[in-house]
Parts: structure tokens; C-alpha cells; sequence
């Protein structure tokens, strides 16, 4: 299977500031363009920074300075220079509380609440998970994106993993590369769906929304697995099972076969559908999670209630009664 690269960094030295990287280039990655790689083996520098780098000379492979145009085979020695961008304000920690559903030496699991943005970015540079690991756990500064191998929509609920050491964090983004970490999500979509399904069908940013993601006969693999749980007129609760961890992807891959998530705001159907149900949000919750621990490499899996207006939600259909009344 190819490598699942939405997911964060693979062999990764040094820490999370300036200086020199030497890293190898794994032969899985054979074939790709140097500043793909390069994404995938360092994601908390941008592609486009990492473009820079090569056109300054910051970047050796094998001793020789590359072009932007570079394919990597696999096997090649790789010398950044990285340079920290002047303008760029450290993350602050700040103490935010945590629904920790699990912790010990290298993981921390958390149950990520609606509302929660888990990197800082443009429009939220405080309150957010980010923030709130550099409080409750000082040392993940030392790692790619404090820690967080993978990710949870602002308005998406439910279970999320961090890395507390180095060697948790790589172990962790291998497993999700491998395509080995269980992620199962409760989804309402709209439309009655009699019976359980697979979408393979990639995904692309929008040429024209780079925060939106569409599917494309060129994008990133991405596959979804949904049973269904519980049927209602007009709507249907789904268990999806992720193989790929693509941005977005429940809920492209659900409006792409006609059954938009209720709630959405982005990938609706039509506007028409988008007003069926009042709900604020899409409704999505990460609800089980399981891999193979870092250390133990013991199978362990975790899984946590809907959050209160989601089961409220699915309470009032199950008694007919109007969404908020």
C-alpha cells in the first residue's frame, strides 16, 4: 500500500528549531519529487519553505544541490540547513483543560471537544490543542507539532492521540503510514442507506479553495469503509472506518456518493438538503481508536461517548421530535 503522508513525519532527527537535519530518504518514497519527501519527513516546515530552501542551496542531497525538479529514488543522505522564520511567533502554552481519557509515559489520548482547533493557524493562535499539550506537557515542544500525528476538524468531536516522546511520535506516524491505526467514526448523513460500503476515491486540494479538498482522479489515495448503525426517515447513522487519513475525508467521500454529513456547512449537497436538520455542525465523532503501543507493542484501543448534542440529536429522531424544540 502506498504511504499514507497526511499523517505527519517519518524518520525525523533534531528538534523543532533551527540547525542542520540529516536525515535518509526511505525507499518507500522512491519515485516522488525531493520537496514531497521532504513535506512528508518534515511536516512542520511547509513544502513551500522547503522549495526555498532548495533554490538558496540550503539543501544537499548526496553532497549535490538539487533542483526543485528532483525525483528521489530511496537510500539518498539528506543535509537541510533550516532556517526558523524571523517573523514567526512561538506557540505559547496555555492552560486549557483536557478530557485525558488516557495517559502514561508516551501517549496521551485525549476526547477532543467540539470547538477545538488542534493547530494554531490564521484566525487562532491561542486555544488550541497545540497550546494546551506545551502546558500539560512541556517536553512535546521539543517535538514535530508538539507531538500530534494526526488530526480532528475544529467542529469534529472525539478521540485523538499524541506522542509525548521522539520515539512514540515516530513509531506512531509509521503505524499510521502503514495504515494500521484503527479509526472508527460515528457519522448522521443524509439519505437512508440500506447497506454497508466502501468509497476508494481520491482526494485533491481545491484548485480554487486550498481549505477545501475535492475528489480528483490525481489525488491522494483515500478509502472509507461505512456499516450502517441505525436508520431514521431520511438519515442514516453510519460507523466509518478510515484506511487513509486524508483531510476531510468522511466528509468528501460522503457527499461524493450523495449522502452529505447533516450539519455540514462545506459539503453539503444543496442548500436545500443543508436545512433539513438545524444541526449547528457536521455531525462526525471520532468515536474508537486503536494501535499498537510504542512501547508495550500490545493492541490497545480506546473509545468515548458522543458528546451531549450529537446524542441529543439521535435521541429526538429516535422519538420524532423536532431538532431543537
Amino acid at each position: 500500500m502506498g504511504k499514507d503522508t497526511e499523517n505527519l513525519s517519518a524518520d525525523y532527527k533534531g528538534l523543532s528549531e533551527g540547525g542542520v537535519r540529516e536525515l535518509v530518504i526511505p525507499n518507500e518514497q522512491g519515485g516522488q519529487r525531493l520537496d514531497q519527501a521532504l513535506s512528508a519527513l518534515l511536516p512542520e516546515f511547509s513544502r513551500n519553505r522547503i522549495q526555498n530552501w532548495i533554490r538558496a542551496r540550503k539543501i544537499a542531497v548526496d553532497d549535490v544541490f538539487p533542483s526543485t525538479k528532483m525525483k528521489v529514488c530511496g537510500g539518498e543522505a539528506v543535509r537541510v540547513e533550516v532556517e526558523l522564520d524571523s517573523d514567526a511567533t512561538p506557540d505559547a502554552p496555555e492552560e486549557i483543560p483536557l478530557n485525558v481519557v488516557y495517559e502514561d509515559p508516551m501517549l496521551l489520548v485525549i476526547n477532543k471537544p467540539v470547538g477545538l482547533v488542534v493547530h494554531p493557524g490564521s484566525g487562532n493562535r491561542s486555544g488550541t490543542l497545540l497550546n494546551a499539550l506545551l502546558h500539560r506537557v512541556p517536553q512535546v515542544a521539543e517535538l514535530p507539532r508538539a507531538g500530534i500525528v494526526h488530526r480532528l476538524d475544529k467542529d469534529t468531536s472525539g478521540l485523538l492521540v499524541v506522542a509525548k516522546t521522539l520515539k512514540a511520535h515516530t513509531d506512531l506516524v509509521r503505524q499510521l503510514q502503514a495504515r494500521t491505526v484503527k479509526r472508527e467514526y460515528l457519522a448522521l448523513v443524509y439519505g437512508e442507506i440500506d447497506h454497508a460500503g466502501t468509497v476508494d476515491a481520491p482526494l485533491a486540494r481545491d484548485p480554487h479553495n486550498r481549505t477545501k479538498r475535492g475528489v480528483h482522479p490525481m489525488g491522494k489515495p483515500a478509502i472509507t469503509h461505512y456499516d450502517v448503525v441505525e436508520r431514521f426517515p431520511g438519515v442514516t447513522l453510519v460507523r466509518c472506518k478510515l484506511e487513509t487519513g486524508r483531510t476531510h475525508q468522511i466528509r468528501v467521500h460522503m457527499q461524493h456518493i450523495g449522502h452529505p454529513l447533516v450539519g455540514e456547512q462545506i459539503y453539503s449537497a444543496s442548500r436545500r438538503s443543508h436545512h433539513k436538520i438545524p444541526f449547528p455542525r457536521q455531525a462526525l465523532h471520532a468515536e474508537r481508536l486503536g494501535l499498537v503501543h510504542p512501547l508495550t507493542h500490545d493492541y490497545v484501543q480506546w473509545e468515548c461517548p458522543l458528546p451531549p448534542d450529537f446524542a441529543s440529536l439521535l435521541d429526538a429522531l429516535r422519538h420524532d421530535i423536532p431538532w431543537g424544540s
